[in-house]
């Protein structure tokens, strides 16, 4: 699967970014959290990019899929003979990673009996591969992601205080799909773009009809379920419109009770009293007025909806970019 890029200006996406800039540089360890595809690797991959570490390797580890028996050598290697099979001496994963991140992924699956020896290489920046009598000094920067709740772990002692707050220096957490409905429109054009390019297609615009259905649509498999939906609406697509199935997108939403209701019609109602007063807030003539709240509780709520005259009008010019500029040949990023 290609690789998101880090694409967003919703108000909730910014302060993310902003969370990045400020720890890039910071070298501490960092958990980010998040639901399942909502770009936790593409964000630890961005924290990496913007550190002084960038020159080093990125090496990413996911605990969930490496066995529990064979997680210890993939990540602090192992020497010959060490166990049956170790035919050779074999470096692991914080070796690799020496000078640079190592990002482990679904860190919540890691073995109970596997986590102090985590702790103890993050704290003393040394391990010990297995068969081995000598620590090794390493110098690797920790970034850690989850979608459980590791808080809810510690209590059941499924996972370790003291490796939770080691981890937990710099949280961050990504907010889902369903929360960052103004970024929809720029992810839909990256990936339609890139798709289309790659299968030698030329497809001009996407109909607004088609455009509202992806936007009301909850994403419960969030920005990578959105990616596999353009795949394969690009290759469905015969003609100049793309031709995605949306009436999957209505049977399967299975967040639809919970976010399709009142506050998808608060922001309807919402921009459409921005725009009939030309997005003036305040005052006796503004939008704050005409829908009997006071001026701080509508921005409260605009900021809460994601809600901003930029996001609304990006959406706007980009519906029209689709009618009347062709997508091959144009370059994505990576």
């Amino acid at each position: 699967m290609e690789r998101a890029a880090v694409i967003g200006s919703s108000p909730s996406f910014r302060a993310l970014l902003e969370d990045v800039q400020v720890v890039a540089p910071a070298d501490c360890t960092v958990l980010i959290h998040g639901e399942t595809g909502t770009g936790k690797e593409v964000i630890a991959q961005a924290i990496h990019e913007a550190s002084p570490r960038r020159q080093h390797r990125f090496v990413a580890v996911n605990c969930a899929a490496i066995p529990a028996a064979l997680l210890e050598s993939e990540l602090f290697g192992h020497e010959r003979g060490a166990f049956t099979g170790a035919v050779a001496q074999r470096l692991g994963r914080f070796q690799a990673a020496d000078r640079g991140t190592l990002f482990l992924d679904e860190i919540g699956e890691l073995p109970i009996e596997l986590q102090p020896k985590l702790l103890r290489a993050i704290q003393e920046q040394e391990i010990e591969r297995l068969g081995c009598s000598h620590a090794t000094r390493v110098d690797v920067r920790i970034v850690a992601a989850t979608n459980q709740n590791l808080e809810q772990m510690v209590s059941e002692r499924r996972f370790r205080m003291d490796l939770y707050y080691r981890l937990k220096v710099f949280p961050i957490t990504l907010p889902p799909l369903r929360e960052r409905i103004g970024d929809i429109p720029l992810l839909v054009d990256h990936f339609l773009r890139s798709y289309a390019r790659r299968q030698g297609k030329s497809i001009e615009f996407v109909s607004d009809e088609v455009m509202v259905a992806i936007e009301k649509y909850s994403w419960p498999g969030n920005i990578r379920e959105l990616q596999n939906f353009i795949e394969r609406s690009v290759i469905l697509t015969r003609g100049p419109a793309l031709q995605a199935p949306v009436e999957e997108l209505k049977k399967n939403d299975v967040f639809a009770h919970k976010v399709c209701t009142l506050a998808d019609a608060d922001r309807v109602h919402i921009i459409g009293t921005l725009q009939e007063t030309n997005w003036v807030v305040g005052g006796k003539s503004g939008a704050a007025s005409r829908l009997g709240l006071n001026r701080t509780t509508l921005v409260a709520k605009m900021r809460k909806l994601g809600i901003s005259r930029e996001t609304v009008e990006q959406r706007a010019r980009l519906s029209n970019s689709y009618a009347n500029a062709p997508l091959k040949g144009l370059s994505v990023p990576a």
